[in-house]
């Protein structure tokens, strides 16, 4: 009769054991599991990079193409009526019986009221920059197209006051030119002015925009310098 409780002892002190056992093992699978779902992690957060990093390409895209447009807004109005009106001072007199076109072509009558070449120069500028370009530039709305016809009409401008001066003064020897300045130089000379006006105003604040443009992708590119310099010091603390 005194063995039976020895029996029953023993057989209490082993279940704590066992119990122990399988807690241990349990605690053992999971941690054997952990590692089994970082890699998951981390093929993810590499898709979810590479997806914004093609979003961000797209982004940059977008940003370019509309930082490379124009938005004359009421002042595309004013543009196109001076386009018209430059247009309408080719068929009016330039000076005395040659008109617009006529010193555009160097006909008999430019000859023969004895056209100066800053009054062909003029006339050039006008059609190219003033007429062709202002529609060009604003048909595609482009920066770099509105630049280069600012540029046009105010070389123009200069060649246009040239060419008043010309008409009303002597020649080589003292000769003086047959006739004055036409109603063509004239309107066609202010036509340009206003144009020039315009586009200035239209490129400087879109030149404006560019350099606030630059300057928030300068921050931006520090900022993902600094970023990038605490994750490469991170590896080195641990």
């Amino acid at each position: 009769m005194s063995d039976e409780p020895r029996d029953d002892a023993t057989d209490d002190r082993h279940e704590p054991t066992e119990t122990g056992s399988s807690g241990s093992e349990s605690a053992q699978a999971d941690r054997s599991a952990q590692p089994e779902r970082a890699p998951q992690t981390g093929s993810s957060q590499r898709a979810v990079d590479v997806d914004f990093a093609q979003y961000a390409d797209d982004l940059r895209k977008a940003e370019r193409k509309v930082a490379g447009e124009i938005d004359p807004g009421a002042r595309a109005l004013v543009v196109a009526v001076a386009v018209l009106v430059a247009m309408g001072s080719l068929l009016l007199p330039h000076t005395g019986s040659a008109s617009g076109l006529d010193v555009l072509t160097s006909s008999a009558d430019a000859a023969a009221e004895r056209v100066a070449v800053v009054s062909k120069v003029f006339v050039w500028f006008l059609v190219v920059f003033g007429i062709c370009g202002s529609m060009l530039a604003l048909v595609t709305r482009r920066w770099v197209i509105a630049w280069i016809a600012l540029c046009g009409c105010a070389i123009g401008c200069v060649a246009g006051m040239l060419a008043w001066w010309s008409r009303n003064t002597p020649g080589v020897g003292g000769v003086m030119p047959p006739s004055g300045v036409g109603a063509g130089l004239i309107i066609g000379w202010l036509a340009l002015l206003v144009l020039t006006f315009h586009w200035s105003r239209v490129v400087w604040a879109r030149s404006t925009y560019h350099l606030a443009l630059e300057e928030e992708r300068r921050r931006e590119a520090v900022a993902r310098e600094e970023v990038a310099r605490r994750l490469q010091q991170r590896p080195h603390e641990r």
